[in-house]
């Protein structure tokens, strides 16, 4: 018999009105008995049904919602549906040859990323409860997805949050995990074994084609380039020179190789710089570009070093507000679900003033539509992607 879990009287609002998660001081007693990752049901102090949830007692967040459904089974059944009803929608929504699959809670499988590269699959597993289910997920990915192959990239500090190790590797045969995929006209390597997230940034596919209008016969500079993704684009979209810059060397290296893939390494080059340091140096020296990207890493992980973060993204944007020659363009964003939009407006508003320059903004976008963003989730919606022309 499945335990059932019951919240303290006035806890637990969020979860009935559709949030996924549900805090361990939220919880005031349970019936039954129950191993941590188990499947158990749900209730509010009044005993009406909330849902079924995977429990670990070990974790802040102790209960995390599969389903709303008391006659659904958490089974090889439900997984498919999950998947399948993922997939429907990336149709609809997305190029599918390089996208996101699966978005954790925002497609109602908590705790699970998977990421499709071709024909390629990389999971990543953030949560106990979703640990157990690794085998049924592989096998869904081999028989309803046709995976040439699979790899796991659950090497990130959350899962330590839930008891759990680290872990990488393959989950079939193994396979090169060197991938080249095509996105918006531009060819990439994607390096699924020791690439940042999954292998590359799925999440800007839309906002990286959404510069293309504004690079064509441009002057551009890319901060924070990477392996250079929006570099590419402006490159690809006829920009008249670019030039990526980050503080790694390994992915200059990288950007090269992708710049070279494309045929581009004549008009778009890559440089190993920390931007905090070389803009305010090429401002002094008066140098100037039609167009500046900034897409630097979240500067914040908690709300505890928000503070911190807008003083960051506030020196960096003032810096590139500086590079930009008149009537140009800004290209900005955030990734970090701490900087709320009004926060980063507000930094943005702050960094212009002392800048002296005017901000017209040209488009406000979010993260790719692969990347969902549900609304009685507000976690899902971290991305905040900018273009203004500066004045």
């Amino acid at each position: 018999m499945c335990c059932k879990f019951y919240l303290h009287k006035g806890m637990g609002r969020k979860a009935e009105n559709g949030h996924p998660w549900i805090y361990s001081d939220e919880i005031n007693g349970y019936d039954g008995e129950y191993k941590n990752g188990d499947i158990v049901e749900v209730y509010n102090f009044k005993e009406q049904f909330i849902g079924k949830a995977y429990i670990n007692d070990a974790s802040k967040i102790a209960l995390r919602i599969m389903t709303r459904d008391k006659n659904e089974e958490i089974d090889e059944e439900f997984f498919s549906k999950r998947f399948k009803m993922s997939w429907d929608y990336r149709k609809k929504v997305i190029d599918t040859s390089s996208c996101r699959l699966i978005f954790g809670e925002a497609d109602f499988l908590p705790g699970l990323t998977v990421d499709k590269y071709e024909d390629y699959y990389v999971i990543q597993i953030a949560s106990l409860g979703m640990d157990k289910y690794r085998e049924l997920i592989v096998k869904i990915l081999l028989e309803d997805f046709n995976a040439k192959g699979i790899y796991e990239r659950s090497d990130i500090a959350s899962r330590e949050l839930e008891g759990l190790e680290q872990k990488k590797g393959f989950l079939t045969a193994p396979f090169d995990t060197m991938i080249q995929i095509t996105e918006n006209g531009v060819k990439y390597y994607v390096d699924i074994e020791n690439g940042q997230k999954t292998g590359f940034f799925l999440d800007q596919k839309e906002n990286r084609k959404a510069i293309h209008r504004i690079c064509k016969d441009a002057e551009v500079l890319d901060c924070f380039t990477h392996t250079g993704s929006f570099a590419l684009n402006a490159g690809i979209a006829g920009a008249k020179s670019v030039l990526g810059i980050d503080v790694s060397e390994h992915a200059v290296d990288f950007a090269r190789k992708n710049a070279e893939l494309n045929g581009l390494s004549n008009r778009v080059e890559f440089q190993c710089h920390n931007a905090f340091h070389l803009l305010p140096d090429w401002a002094r020296e008066g140098k100037s570009f039609d167009v500046v990207i900034l897409d630097p890493p979240a500067f914040t992980k908690s709300r505890d070093t928000v503070n911190g973060a807008k003083r960051g993204y506030k020196e960096i944007n003032l810096r590139g507000l500086k590079m930009v020659r008149p009537g140009g363009y800004l290209v900005t964003c955030s990734c970090s679900h701490f900087m709320k939009e009004d926060l980063l407006k507000e930094t943005l508003r702050d960094a212009a003033k002392d800048a002296k320059r005017t901000l017209r903004q040209v488009e406000f976008r979010t993260q790719s539509a692969d990347h969902p963003i549900l609304w009685n989730s507000d976690e899902s919606y971290y991305l905040k992607f900018f273009i203004f022309q500066v004045i």
